[in-house]
This record gives C-alpha cells, structure tokens and sequence, in this order.
C-alpha cells in the first residue's frame, strides 16, 4: 500500500511539474496549494481511495474544505475525480473551494 502511495504521490508531483512549465497563462497556477492538497490527502490515507475513486464531497468537507458562496456544490459530480481536485487547487481564487492549507 505505500509503494503504491508513493506512485501516486510520484505522478501526481509529476503532473504538478509538468503543469507549472506548461508555458504562459494569465495567472500562475497555484502548485504550492496543490502540494498541500496532496499531503492533506496523503496524510489522511485517503490518496489512495481518491486516485481510484474520486472524494466524495462530504470528505472533503471533513477535512475543513468548505465551498466558496458561488459554487453550486449540487451541480458538482460526487465524488470529485482527483483531476478535478487537483485543477481546482491550482485556480487560485477562481477556485470552487476554499481550501484551509492554502
């Protein structure tokens, strides 16, 4: 089980590089964010469930995620797909959640 967290850490990190260097946008994606994210998950030995089967919202709420005012949460799909999480924790303040290691 960890060699198979630490995959997905791996890939996931790698991704998060591969993104930061993806050339110009209009506002740096939030990879800092992003990397906590990914500990959060880690930490709470949910990377592994949430890389295969999405974070259904109501965990994510668990771990102090709450949505911003202008998210409608009931349009979301439930679970979340971790790509889904992790652009979400790059948009910065454009984000559908406010995230508290952020």
């Amino acid at each position: 089980m960890k060699k198979l967290t630490a995959t997905l850490a791996a890939a996931a990190l790698g991704t998060l590089a591969t993104v930061a260097v993806a050339g110009p946008a209009a506002a740096a994606p939030d990879t800092a964010c992003q990397k906590a994210g990914l500990k959060t998950l880690i930490g709470a030995g949910l990377i592994d469930d949430v890389a295969r089967d999405g974070l259904p919202i109501a965990t994510a709420v668990s771990l102090g995620v709450a949505p911003r005012a202008t998210t409608n949460v009931a349009a979301l799909p439930d679970p979340l797909p971790l790509s889904v999480i992790l652009a979400d924790h790059q948009a910065g303040s454009s984000s559908l959640f406010v995230y508290p290691w952020c």
